[in-house]
């Protein structure tokens, strides 16, 4: 498990083996197929996965995963609509990371989108 970040350090979730996203309360919120997250609510595209940085549908950083290059990217084609994906067991409540310093604002900015938004949608 892999801690994912808010632009400002707070801890959002957690990333599981590169496929699945949870919540702080272990919830699972998004899969991850090909690079890209999609809802585990409604399964609608949320945007791409790239280098420890998830990204809305225009390619601005909605959180970070610790030593990782945060960057955007520039606005990415809508994939292909992925199969809904099995629902994980609920992992175990990993320890609390430390909280990382807050982070330079990538190129491009940061997403207008709030994590809660962005796994709403």
């Amino acid at each position: 498990m892999e801690p994912i970040f808010s632009p400002s350090s707070d801890l959002v979730g957690w990333i599981q083996n590169g496929e699945h996203i949870f919540d702080t309360s272990m919830n699972w919120v998004a899969f991850i197929r090909n690079g890209h997250a999609w809802s585990a609510f409604t399964g609608n595209w949320l945007g791409p996965v790239n280098s420890g940085c998830v990204l809305d549908q225009s390619g601005k950083v909605v959180a970070w995963q610790q030593n990782s290059q945060i960057s955007g990217v520039m606005p990415p084609m809508r994939p292909m609509q992925a199969m809904m994906a099995m629902r994980p067991m609920r992992p175990m409540l990993p320890m609390t990371p430390m909280r990382p310093m807050r982070p330079m604002t990538p190129m491009g900015g940061w997403s207008h989108l709030s994590w809660d938004n962005w796994i709403r949608q």
